[in-house]
């Protein structure tokens, strides 16, 4: 049975979807293509008629999870001139986002597997990371190339400190982790 154009985009973006909450919960060798058309409710089958390859798939999902994530960094800076390092620091650095992966950063969930995939999904990183780049750098003081310099130094700051959280076992640790970032990104380091 043939789906309408309209029914086709519809499967595609719960592809999208569903790939870029699971890519982030179970990164990239984590779910396999009939797992992840399960969990979309279509069936195996119908995966290449939407994707190339599950790289190609991840390099959308991975997109829109980062054009999703820039979104709230330009309401969260827009919110707070005053002090746009420490509004995103505590908007990213909570015990929340690190607990649910699947909603959250796709850059520190799956930062490692893009590194070892094609250069589409790379590409995609790449563009979405220097759009927040570009973002975070208007809203910091200073001249243009240590805006930038800034921006880089707190984007690293935020996903290291958030992978760090995630990496250990101790709970008390994890807290610690991040309410040490946090506290730097606040007073502006």
């Amino acid at each position: 049975m043939r789906v309408s154009r309209e029914q086709a985009a519809q499967n595609r973006e719960r592809i999208v979807e569903t790939a870029s909450r699971l890519f982030r919960e179970k990164g990239y060798d984590g779910i396999g293509v009939a797992d992840l058309m399960k969990s979309a409710g279509l069936t195996h089958g119908g995966f290449y008629g939407h994707f190339a390859s599950k790289e190609d798939l991840l390099a959308e999902a991975f997109a829109k999870a980062m054009e999703t994530s820039a979104q709230r960094w330009r309401e969260k800076l827009a919110e707070h001139p005053a002090n746009p390092r420490a509004a995103l620091a505590q908007m990213y650095l909570t015990a929340k986002h690190r607990d649910n992966p699947g909603s959250g950063c796709a850059l520190a969930s799956l930062g490692p597997d893009v590194s070892r995939v094609g250069p589409e999904v790379r590409q995609a990183m790449a563009d979405s990371f220097q759009s927040q780049i570009a973002a975070l750098a208007e809203a910091l003081p200073g001249a243009p190339d240590q805006q930038r310099r800034d921006a880089i130094t707190t984007y690293a700051a935020l996903v290291g400190g958030l992978v760090l959280a995630r990496s250990v076992a101790d709970p008390k640790q994890s807290d610690e982790i991040l309410a040490a970032v946090l506290a730097t990104l606040e007073q502006g380091g």
